[in-house]
């Protein structure tokens, strides 16, 4: 197991855009708007891609074979 606890720049990044991806649903959720809702949707999966990509780039958690 990694010791960082996810504290990598993919990590933070993919939690930020999941993040506002919830915010801005609950926005559309509670202003009854279903094209903001559904945008803060599509951000949800592209959070998970985006932190993906970046820790398969480098910029997540080494395992404990490569230390």
């Amino acid at each position: 197991m990694s010791s960082n606890h996810g504290n990598t720049p993919a990590a933070w990044t993919g939690v930020t855009i999941m993040t506002l991806a919830f915010v801005v649903a609950g926005i559309g959720a509670v202003a009854y708007s279903w094209v903001v809702f559904w945008i803060g949707v599509a951000l949800l999966p592209i959070g998970l891609v985006v932190g993906k990509a970046m820790s398969l780039a480098g910029y997540g958690s080494q395992g404990p074979e490569q230390h």
